[in-house]
């Protein structure tokens, strides 16, 4: 079966996650972050995507970002991990892919999801049980967002500016919500559009999406009488 293409628009933020072959390790020592870090940002600048957060794992990374050009985010990972798997192999005598096969992307709605997604890619550490509060992990993004810290990788979203009316106001309501657990139900609703490349929304903006892209945003209900009121309501024709 063909490859559906992914769901890009650029100005809209898509969450990205790039995991290591067979869940294999990518990142050992600490060259092999800062090496990391560095190719995303160039890559951000090269192609015209405003990072909004993310997380380095040893096995996997996360990206929430908004491309200012169609192809920016399919530019940006193929260089990111062009160079990288060149860093790895290198570095540990190695030959053959490093990754488990294309990245997985989701387009969001930035109104509902915006935020919600940048926390969920920064506990990601906590979920691992790397680390028990996502303030003691040094890969990502948090400490940017919540305490001001200086990372040129990093450019706000608007619906961060409106967190507060300064920076300070910003920082304070961004760490306090951070601090509080994300729902079940939010964490499978993330995954399940990430992995399956469905857009991440409501159904008036995945609405939106279809008719900007002309295709579905959505995957369509299984089973059940398609006359009945359960179906309707699912298909929004009730």
């Amino acid at each position: 079966m063909a490859r559906l293409p992914r769901f890009v628009l650029p100005g809209y933020p898509q969450h990205v996650i790039q995991r290591g072959n067979n869940h294999a390790r990518i990142l050992y020592a600490e060259d092999d972050y800062w090496f990391l870090w560095e190719k995303i940002g160039a890559a951000a600048d090269k192609f015209q995507c405003d990072l909004h957060a993310y997380v380095l794992m040893p096995d996997h990374f996360h990206l929430l970002l908004t491309p200012r050009l169609e192809n920016g985010v399919g530019k940006l990972m193929q260089y990111v991990g062009r160079y990288y798997v060149q860093h790895f192999n290198s570095r540990y005598e190695r030959t053959g892919t490093l990754w488990e096969g294309r990245y997985r992307a989701t387009l969001l709605d930035p109104r509902q999801y915006l935020l919600p997604v940048s926390h969920y890619v920064e506990s990601n550490p906590v979920r691992s049980g790397l680390v028990k509060s996502v303030e003691e992990y040094g890969w990502s993004s948090y400490g940017a967002n919540a305490r001001g810290d200086d990372d040129p990788l990093v450019t706000p979203h608007p619906e961060y500016e409106h967190l507060g009316r300064n920076a300070k106001a910003r920082r304070t309501a961004y760490a306090a919500q951070a601090e509080k657990t994300l729902d079940a139900a939010l964490l499978t609703r993330i995954r399940d559009a990430t992995n399956k490349a469905w857009v991440l929304g409501d159904s008036t903006f995945c609405a939106a999406i279809e008719g900007a892209l002309n295709r579905r945003a959505l995957p369509r209900p299984r089973g059940g009488d398609r006359r009945s009121a359960a179906y309707r309501r699912a298909t929004g024709k009730l």
